[in-house]
């Protein structure tokens, strides 16, 4: 024990540092920065145990690493992942992270990209102007989430590649949805599963937003739009449909919205309901993940949307 104390003592001492000086910024370095010990106690040594500086270089170092794996990973396979929902105050956003493995899916690091990409999105929406008269889509696809802005001023781009150079497997930016609304229309969303959620963005393997207006206010219509979202990521509709659309033979086959039975209590249908909860769906959106792009959709026509 005596050995090993004296080998402890010579390891921290090897810089010529006061040892518990130097175990106080090694403890508040990694907890910081979430980096190897031997990473920042090199980072310490090089700045004479200033804490910011050795941070500012480990990120710059981390971030440098990143870029060279997300070189050498590019091209690999990205199925898995999460897909983050977000809706703050008349904007929703859904957003595709993806990455190899599922193991990394739930990594704090990745979900952490996943937070930052749906927050950025929130933030871009927010800022486009607002129409009285229609709900703005604006989709945005891998290179256009890339270029957003985190809060600490980084590209997303920027922000992926640090984290790929912490786990050390591809992961993309696949694609984003954002919503604006307008003239009386509410957002709802929906994850599942719904385990995970960091600073109120949902993500799992299923997302989902919902669209809708009150046409009498009810006590439970925030209840109902809940479970209207959780229906449609969970039973997956096409369309809203309509007066003019015939129930499927087959409830299992049926993909219009308001001829399914509703998933919370299939002894009523949706069109059911939204007649009974006097609410009315302007549209709805939902992501799964490892789709192909095209699964996006048609969109509807009293939605203004703008790809950018």
């Amino acid at each position: 024990m005596q050995v090993l104390t004296k080998t402890i003592w010579r390891f921290f001492h090897s810089s010529g540092t006061n040892l518990a000086v130097e175990k106080s910024l090694l403890a508040t370095l990694r907890k910081k920065t979430g980096y190897t010990f031997s990473n920042c106690k090199k980072a310490l040594e090089m700045h004479n145990n200033d804490l910011n500086h050795a941070e500012t270089w480990l990120k710059q170092q981390a971030q440098a690493l990143g870029w060279s794996k997300a070189t050498k990973l590019e091209g690999r396979q990205t199925m898995q992942g999460l897909v983050g929902v977000a809706v703050r105050d008349d904007e929703g956003v859904l957003v595709e992270v993806n990455c190899e493995t599922d193991f990394v899916a739930r990594n704090k690091e990745f979900q952490k990209i996943v937070e930052d990409a749906a927050m950025s999105c929130l933030n871009f929406i927010k800022s486009q102007r607002k129409s009285q008269d229609t709900i703005t889509k604006i989709c945005l696809d891998a290179e256009q989430l890339k270029s957003l802005k985190t809060l600490d001023g980084k590209s997303l781009a920027d922000q992926l590649a640090m984290m790929i150079g912490i786990v050390g497997e591809n992961a993309t930016l696949k694609r984003a949805l954002c919503l604006k609304a307008g003239n009386g229309v509410q957002l709802s969303g929906y994850a599942h599963p719904s385990g995970n959620s960091n600073n109120n963005i949902l993500m799992g393997r299923l997302g989902g937003l919902l669209a809708y207006r009150v046409i009498e206010p009810t006590e439970n219509a925030t209840e109902v739009s809940k479970g209207l979202c959780q229906h449609i990521v969970g039973m997956d509709p096409k369309k809203i449909g309509s007066s003019t659309d015939e129930p499927s033979k087959n409830k299992d086959d049926e993909k219009c919205l308001i001829h399914q039975d509703y998933l919370l209590d299939e002894s009523v249908t949706v069109k059911d309901l939204l007649s009974e909860s006097k609410l009315e769906i302007v549209d709805f959106k939902r992501f799964e993940c490892g789709e192909s792009s095209h699964a996006v959709g048609d969109q509807p026509l009293e939605y203004v949307e703008t790809c950018q």
